[in-house]
């Protein structure tokens, strides 16, 4: 059996941060998390369309809820003049128990989307789903990722690859891809693209160099 864990969870509170930031006593915790859970795929229903890349979700106590959404097209989720903004608020609204609630959206822009593990992931499954050759999909995405800077990228694809009888597994990388090393900073994402013959997983650990450690806050 292979011993294998996530990269992101392999490196929290080291050098990745958490996604949600909240504290809750014994009565409330199940409430929240599956209230995160629920406006997560509520915001992930807009399609990659809206290229999000990841949903940070912020609590203060009972009342104050703040989702940070970052993504690489933040004017469509923003709109002119900030008109899709409500339609965000009314989304995440509806996910939670408290209807009466005024949560808080921001939309931050994603600064390199070509080594965004998500995006990529995106982009991947979606010329999968068009029956573009995997090959030349993972290609395009790599040569992009290298140009834009990652030190090194690994896609995999796994499933009935090109309509084939029997499902196979197939990986390409490109550079350094250190997956023990606890200091690299590997992005990582795993998404299935639905096809006509089936569900292919697709996976993308993307390095991008040494991380700086992560700095928490502190009470002094």
């Amino acid at each position: 059996m292979g011993q294998k864990t996530h990269p992101y969870g392999f490196r929290l509170g080291i050098t990745k941060d958490w996604y949600g930031k909240w504290y809750a006593n014994k009565r409330d915790y199940a409430k929240f998390l599956l209230e995160d859970y629920k406006i997560r795929r509520k915001l992930e229903s807009l399609g990659p369309n809206a290229g999000i890349a990841k949903i940070e979700i912020l609590r203060k106590g009972e009342d104050e809820l703040r989702v940070i959404v970052f993504s690489a097209r933040p004017g469509m989720l923003i709109g002119k003049k900030g008109s899709e903004i409500n339609k965000l608020e009314d989304m995440v609204r509806e996910a939670i128990d408290d209807k009466s609630a005024k949560p808080k959206i921001e939309v931050k822009e994603v600064k390199h989307p070509e080594i965004d593990a998500n995006l990529i992931a995106q982009g991947v499954v979606q010329k999968l789903e068009q029956n573009v050759s995997h090959k030349r999909a993972i290609k395009q995405a790599i040569g992009r990722a290298m140009r834009a800077g990652a030190k090194g990228i690994k896609i995999q694809v796994s499933g009935r690859l090109g309509g084939a009888e029997i499902a196979r597994t197939e990986w390409f990388r490109e550079g350094r891809v250190p997956l023990q090393t606890l200091t690299a900073d590997i992005d990582y994402m795993e998404t299935p693209a639905l096809t006509k013959f089936g569900r292919i997983g697709v996976k993308v650990w993307v390095y991008k160099g040494e991380a700086k450690p992560v700095m928490f806050f502190t009470t002094e």
